[in-house]
């Protein structure tokens, strides 16, 4: 006869299996050639940030990263391939990171701030009351203002440097968590609720455009002459051209499901997630030509000639040569 105990383990483990069950593995590409373990890039150095290593942006001498249980923004450099300062920030630093007016802007969860870090002091220099709408999501900046989405029912606040204070709240689809200045000196916005993305026009704060993209767009990025959407639902990313202000395609990447992020940079459009962590899409074919498959991933960023790659996981950062994969 079983024990309470014996019985409770094979409770717990018939709930673990069913849990599992829920999560099939993303598909990914499945054209011979294109996949690959992340066991085979050599990473050109490995930054160790012990917590959960996430969202980054990339400075003209420096690389950013969160981490949301220490609350703090790690400041790496890439001259010397090493961690050279923490900043505490708010209560779990979440939902992208920004780089703009000699500042780093810092979304918080655990408290609904925005940490303003001073570049050259490496310290928090402002806190201003406008919270992310979503942990998962995305902040910009452009010419003169930052901007946030801080509610769920759709609102993009927009931010003035001079003052630290939201100057307009614009209404925007609900459901919308991430923002992106585009060439085009728009602001462009994703609603995951509604599967589209909107132009503002910071000149009048109203949008211009709707386009229907993948399902469930969250994560953006901008280059070449596009808007970039990583779609949760059916694991694609959408190419909207700015200049049309229409969708190009959607392209097949095979990374449906939460979490990931999508960056643009050395010629290519890169997209990490769990289980994939990097995708590469060549932006002449709009294909996926590589992908490494294995643990690692979460985040990525381009910059200083390199791929840099959070591995939440793992508790660290790579920087990856473009070339080498």
């Amino acid at each position: 006869m079983l024990t309470r105990i014996s019985f409770a383990i094979l409770l717990l483990s018939f709930v673990a299996r069913a849990e599992d069950t829920k999560k099939p593995a993303r598909p990914g590409i499945t054209k011979p050639g294109v996949q690959r373990q992340i066991a085979t890039i050599t990473p050109q150095a490995v930054f160790p940030v012990e917590g959960t290593p996430d969202w980054q942006v990339v400075t003209q001498d420096a690389v950013w990263v969160t981490n949301s249980p220490k609350n703090t923004v790690h400041r790496l450099d890439p001259k010397t391939n090493k961690v050279i300062a923490t900043v505490e920030v708010g209560k779990k630093p979440c939902s992208g990171l920004a780089a703009g007016f000699g500042s780093i802007w810092v979304p918080n969860c655990g408290d609904q701030t925005l940490s303003r870090v001073d570049m050259k002091t490496n310290e928090v220099a402002a806190t201003i009351s406008a919270g992310p709408a979503d942990s998962e999501g995305g902040i910009a900046t452009n010419a003169d203002s930052v901007w946030i989405l801080s509610d769920r029912k759709g609102i993009l606040s927009r931010i003035d440097p001079d003052t630290n204070k939201v100057v307009a709240e614009i209404q925007v689809p609900s459901g919308s968590f991430t923002c992106v200045a585009g060439e085009d000196g728009a602001v462009w916005v994703s609603s995951t609720e509604n599967s589209i993305v909107v132009r503002v026009d910071p000149k009048t704060n109203l949008i211009t455009d709707k386009v229907e993209v993948g399902s469930r767009p969250r994560f953006m990025t901008a280059g070449g002459g596009a808007i970039w959407t990583l779609n949760q639902g059916d694991g694609t990313v959408s190419r909207v051209d700015v200049k049309t202000k229409k969708l190009v395609r959607n392209i097949d990447v095979g990374v449906p499901g939460g979490g990931g992020e999508i960056a643009y940079g050395e010629g290519y459009v890169w997209v990490t997630v769990f289980e994939i962590p990097l995708s590469q899409i060549d932006t002449e074919t709009d294909k996926v030509i590589k992908q490494w498959i294995g643990p690692g991933g979460d985040s990525v960023r381009a910059g200083h000639g390199s791929i840099w790659l959070s591995n939440l996981r793992q508790q660290n950062v790579w920087r990856i040569d473009p070339k080498q994969p």
